[in-house]
């Protein structure tokens, strides 16, 4: 029964299609939290219809160790029924090759991380951030370059503005190369900026959005509304306070939230899925208990106009 109630949307216009909710192991896989529960977590979010899991060169303690205990995981899920993505160019080894856009460190970085986690091919392979010292061409070449190999099924990026998305899209064009499916930026309710430009992009050009910390790193849940708990992720990272302003906003979306009768980490989820761009949200979880919190946020996708509203006036409040 896991693709019963699972919703899947299309990356644009693309036949690739992402469950809504996807599973990430960015700060919770590889070192940060415990590899029994992960895989608890991995495992029922897979029976739920979660089909796609996301990773990065750079993810886990020490770096790497992600794409290692993330592939121990998601070796004994059938390979087909499943989208499996990584990243590369943060810095991952010493020297001038181990981070950025070149060809030597974007190949290179991939080869390792199809060893790391154990699989032959990634689904979607993503450049993690934009190169201002090299020119596009040499680092859309290289992903070009492990799409025909077969080592990528699909090309993505990360982290890229609304400008150099479109410099990129238009070279790939030129080029006649693989089209770019999908772009991953940060947005939730606290960060807002893909609504300035990326989100037309991926309408006029037809790629895929999937949001990655959707809920702020944890600030957009039901833990933080009196402050930092030394338990939680920002408390175990050192951190005792949290900026008064965003303490007011958090509070102010968790009353809205109550009245939706949901969590504020649910309410926070169906609110980016708002957009038809947005084809998933990537979330990261470190207990089942989160993860199935996050599987109720199907059961109410909808918001009135009054409460778009309500959520942008919290939004603008300024210190």
């Amino acid at each position: 029964m896991r693709y019963a109630n699972m919703p899947y949307r299309q990356c644009g216009k693309w036949g690739l299609k992402l469950p809504v909710i996807s599973l990430g192991g960015w700060q919770t896989v590889g070192g940060y939290e415990a590899e029994k529960e992960a895989k608890r977590c991995f495992y029922a979010a897979f029976n739920a219809g979660i089909t796609h899991f996301d990773f990065a060169n750079n993810y886990g303690t020490p770096p790497g160790n992600g794409e290692i205990i993330g592939g121990k995981i998601l070796k004994h899920l059938p390979r087909d029924e499943i989208i499996i993505s990584s990243k590369a160019s943060y810095l991952m080894w010493p020297g001038p090759y181990g981070e950025w856009g070149s060809r030597k460190s974007i190949i290179a970085s991939c080869d390792q991380s199809l060893k790391r986690m154990g699989v032959d091919y990634f689904d979607i392979f993503y450049i993690h951030r934009f190169d201002p010292n090299t020119p596009l061409e040499e680092t859309h070449g290289a992903l070009e370059t492990l799409i025909k190999q077969g080592k990528a099924l699909y090309g993505g990026v990360s982290n890229y503005s609304p400008e150099a998305t479109e410099a990129s899209i238009k070279l790939r064009d030129k080029k006649n190369w693989f089209p770019l499916t999908i772009h991953q930026p940060v947005y939730n309710l606290l960060r807002r900026d893909i609504e300035n430009g990326l989100i037309k992009s991926a309408s006029k050009h037809g790629y895929g959005l999937i949001a990655f910390s959707p809920l702020a790193q944890g600030l957009l849940t039901d833990k933080y509304l009196e402050g930092i708990p030394k338990e939680s992720r920002f408390g175990k990272q050192g951190k005792d306070q949290i900026d008064e302003l965003q303490l007011r906003k958090i509070n102010a979306f968790h009353e809205l939230a109550a009245q939706r009768e949901q969590s504020l980490a649910q309410m926070s989820l169906a609110w980016i899925l708002r957009h038809k761009e947005v084809t998933s949200v990537l979330t990261a979880v470190s207990k089942l208990s989160q993860l199935e919190d996050s599987l109720k946020t199907l059961q109410n996708l909808n918001f009135s106009e009054d409460e778009l509203a309500r959520i942008d006036e919290i939004s603008s409040w300024e210190a």
